[in-house]
């Protein structure tokens, strides 16, 4: 892998990346990945508008009855552990941390449905700070396919990411590769004809 030529690649064509979920703070965000687990930003989006008006701060969702939540949510899948989920992570943060979303990892994955990937995605995008590289399905399928790690679990991946990319590039490559395995490298159809970093990819894994 030409790593140099990789990066140019990702550069020039997502030269401006941001995260796709909409949000105004660091609550709206935390709540949107939450939901984003296996579904999709776009679909995710269709709905918080709607669930922050009824819950427009983690007391309000703290207090949120299940049932009523889940109207909400339902069309995100997976909608009766991800309201348990955001009800346990709201009460937490009224409870331990005055209703403020933290600022720090360790304190970010001790709340419900919280792992790193959610964590890395607020600290980088509220907060501007890489402590760690964001693996979703998309980075774990490119990381799999450029031969940036053999590895299969998202921890060991991240590790394996993080030695690959200077730390004040963790946010942009992070970006950069969830939007190339959307609209270019599909997991299952991937694009290799028309992608522009065909050149440089071993293609690792795929037959043709």
């Amino acid at each position: 892998m030409n790593l140099e030529a990789l990066s140019t690649g990702l550069d020039r064509l997502y030269p401006n990346p941001q995260c796709a979920l909409d949000h105004k703070d660091a609550y709206e965000l935390l709540v949107a990945t939450i939901l984003s687990a296996q579904s999709t930003d776009v679909r995710v989006n269709l709905v918080t508008p709607a669930l922050f008006s009824r819950y427009p701060d983690p007391t309000a969702l703290s207090r949120a009855v299940p049932a009523e939540l889940i109207v909400f949510i339902r069309s995100v899948g997976l909608f009766n552990n991800k309201a348990a989920a955001l009800i346990g992570m709201a009460s937490q943060l009224v409870e331990s941390h005055a209703g403020l979303v933290p600022d720090r990892m360790d304190a970010l994955i001790a709340l419900p449905g919280v792992a790193r990937k959610t964590a890395n995605v607020v600290l980088q995008n509220i907060w501007n700070r890489n402590e760690g590289f964001v693996v979703d399905t998309h980075i774990s399928r490119l990381a799999q396919r450029l031969g940036l790690t053999t590895e299969t679990k998202a921890e060991r991946i991240e590790r394996d990411l993080m030695s690959t990319f200077a730390v004040a590039l963790w946010a942009r490559r992070s970006h950069q590769l969830i939007l190339h395995g959307r609209e270019v490298c599909d997991a299952r159809r991937p694009a290799c004809d028309r992608c522009a970093l065909f050149d440089v990819c071993p293609r690792v894994g795929l037959s043709t």
